[in-house]
């Protein structure tokens, strides 16, 4: 089975809050699984409407943002769980590069894009790139037992 044919399934077993929507389920599968603490399925899944849309798409640049927020959130994490180990312990440089980069799709956007207020999305990168260099690149400020979470995207706005 391919990627693509498994991100299908994988989105059509969500439980998406809202359903029937005028939102992608990839699109609001993404929210779902982030909330969760899910990152790595929040990236694929979004990933694979990203993709799908290709870089002509006027959504762009804001799903890769949106991907590369859930990506650093996947390095802190694999870094909290695996402190030790030689390659997961060094996540906290690539976190911070994806935050970044994360800033830097997303606000073009800004305020609102896609049912979304960016500013919370924003906030979150902003803070986490300053606590890890607050940090030395030593101290991880994810927290497994205060999950950031997204608001989820509305319809009307």
């Amino acid at each position: 089975m391919k990627k693509s044919e498994r991100m299908e399934e994988f989105v059509a077993g969500l439980r998406v809050a809202g359903s029937p929507s005028a939102f992608d389920p990839c699109y609001l599968g993404y929210f779902e699984c982030f909330n969760q603490g899910r990152y790595y399925e929040a990236h694929d899944v979004l990933e694979h409407l990203w993709l799908k849309d290709g870089r002509k798409a006027p959504d762009y640049r804001f799903y890769k943002g949106l991907i590369q927020l859930a990506g650093g959130l996947v390095h802190l994490k694999l870094q909290r769980e695996n402190s030790a180990h030689p390659k997961h312990g060094v996540r906290m440089w690539p976190a911070r590069r994806l935050f970044l980069l994360a800033i830097g799709n997303l606000t073009p956007y800004a305020p609102y894009h896609r049912g979304l207020d960016l500013a919370f999305p924003l906030e979150l990168a902003a803070g986490f790139v300053s606590a890890i260099e607050e940090g030395g690149f030593e101290r991880n400020p994810w927290d497994p037992e205060h999950l950031p979470v997204l608001p989820l995207p509305e319809e009307d706005v």
